[in-house]
């Protein structure tokens, strides 16, 4: 059994923008192929083998059909992240951030409904333009450019995207409490 990334076993093309259903034909087709009841009369060798078949199936469709996941699992693919090297982020994002954890922190101690209004718009004003920015590189890698410029810009997205989601979960936590 050879060692297949999740879009040749799932005979797909490696894209950011996916057919969802023709994923979920697949992973129904592949579950029912590879599934361990239909090999309990074969050896333990061949069972055990079915076993981890029948799991990567399953992680595969889990990774692909959510697409954070399938995102950094592309960008994994071209050696785009995944070591510290791979996790550098611009100066200017950054400072923007801080920014927006100070006043988190300040909430934290003394909220303010108004200022925890303006936060959470910032937010959601950065996470549309981060969004909408990378539509148009997420179109070029799908349309055949693999090149090195695309394939950064989307690791720059998906880092800050990341980035803001731990903002996002943070400033949620805060607000839970206090209610």
């Amino acid at each position: 059994m050879s060692e297949l990334n999740y879009f040749e076993l799932f005979d797909i093309e490696v894209a950011f923008n996916i057919d969802e259903q023709a994923l979920k034909t697949k992973y129904y087709k592949l579950s029912r192929k590879w599934h361990p009841d239909f090999f309990t009369q074969e050896s333990l060798e061949r069972q055990a083998e079915v076993a981890v078949m029948s799991e990567k199936i399953n992680q595969a469709h889990k990774v692909l059909s959510d697409r954070e996941s399938r995102f950094k699992y592309i960008l994994e693919l071209h050696g785009k992240i995944g070591g510290p090297d791979n996790q550098v982020m611009p100066a200017d994002f950054l400072m923007e951030m801080m920014d927006i954890n100070e006043t988190i922190m300040d909430l934290q101690l003394d909220f303010d409904q108004q200022r925890y209004d303006e936060v959470l718009t910032d937010i959601q004003t950065f996470e549309n333009e981060l969004n909408s920015g990378v539509l148009s590189d997420v179109d070029r890698y799908d349309g055949g450019d693999k090149s090195d410029e695309v394939l950064d810009k989307i690791k720059d997205y998906y880092l800050k995207s990341k980035y803001l989601l731990r903002i996002k979960e943070n400033i949620s936590t805060f607000a839970h409490a206090l209610k």
